[in-house]
């Protein structure tokens, strides 16, 4: 099979393509014939050498998502058949012509969505999802701050958060993506230009502040989240473009009583994995067939020029997901 892998720690110029067997199918999985692939910041990392594989998973070809058709079934798999279009998410090895999964972690493709679509759902879906209800127990009708409202999952987070009928503002260092979410159910704006943006979040919410924030910067972000958190709210950390290092008035985490609640999914164990698969079937694929909520690209780039991918990521530049066609 055709794969993109990382030849060394370093810049987009490691991303080689190169010729690898076909992966074999264990008991239980299924092999994916790949059409497109989500690209990730945590992509990125692993090139740079700061985010390795997981065990179990190709060290040096990166990739959390993908989208595609069965191709084989192993031994004991009966959930899918060949032809059959899937997607979903891997712990790694992505970036290739063909991947291997269990066949719970699979999910099947609404019909709704084409292939290039279906493949700017689940990292980004499941991350917002998890985060905003299984992690932030977020309630219909609740105050929702998103963070980086213009990226993959704060795209996503406005969604989830307006299907259930919260208020939903969000944050961008550009007006120009605050304007394109309002298209996704975003109804307040702040645009951050030095860093702060707790005032504007408790004058728009009358004085009340965000019940759950979704925290995708980190750094400085997590002071002013406190500044802007309503009486018990809670605080999902998922990424930390902003930085991992932070000073925090750990007074104001006591008087309102807020939670700091931090979640990856990729080392996660199987078990979790087959229940954020869960999550993305039963209740995210409901509202994708339906229109409730849409997936978002930005760019189309072709496997070879995963490098580009990558590079065009970390600009901060796109709205939405960036895509490898296979």
């Amino acid at each position: 099979m055709r794969a993109v892998a990382i030849t060394e720690p370093g810049g987009p110029e490691v991303l080689r393509e190169v010729e690898r067997p076909d992966p074999e199918i264990p008991h239980g999985h299924i092999r994916v014939a790949v059409r497109y692939v989500g690209v990730n910041r945590a992509d990125v990392l692993q090139r740079l050498g700061g985010y390795p594989a997981p065990p179990g998973v190709p060290a040096d070809v990166p990739g959390l998502e993908y989208s595609g058709v069965v191709d084989a079934v192993g031994a004991g798999a009966t959930r899918f058949k060949p032809g059959e279009r899937v997607f979903g998410l891997v712990a790694g090895g992505a970036y290739a012509d063909r991947v291997v999964v269990h066949e719970r972690e699979a999910v099947p493709v609404p019909p709704a969505l084409d292939d290039e679509a279906a493949a700017a759902v689940p990292e980004a879906f499941v991350t917002a999802y998890d985060a905003l209800l299984t992690r932030g127990r977020l309630q219909p009708g609740e105050n929702v701050l998103v963070h980086a409202c213009g990226s993959g999952v704060g795209t996503a987070g406005v969604q989830v958060a307006r299907a259930l009928g919260c208020l939903v503002i969000g944050t961008s260092r550009t007006a120009e993506k605050l304007e394109k979410a309002r298209a996704l159910g975003l109804q307040m704006g702040v645009h951050v230009t030095r860093g702060l943006f707790a005032d504007e979040v408790r004058r728009m919410t009358h004085g009340r502040g965000a019940d759950v924030v979704l925290e995708l910067v980190g750094g400085s972000y997590v002071q002013e989240d406190l500044n802007a958190a309503a009486h018990r709210a809670r605080v999902v950390l998922v990424g930390l473009t902003g930085g991992g290092h932070v000073d925090v008035d750990l007074r104001m985490v006591l008087t309102r009583r807020v939670e700091i609640i931090g979640t990856v999914l990729r080392s996660r164990p199987i078990e979790e994995k087959i229940l954020a698969a869960q999550v993305l079937e039963r209740n995210l694929c409901p509202w994708l067939a339906a229109g409730i909520v849409r997936p978002v690209v930005d760019r189309v780039f072709a496997l070879a020029e995963a490098g580009k991918a990558q590079e065009h990521v970390v600009t901060n530049h796109g709205f939405g997901k960036v895509l490898l066609k296979v």
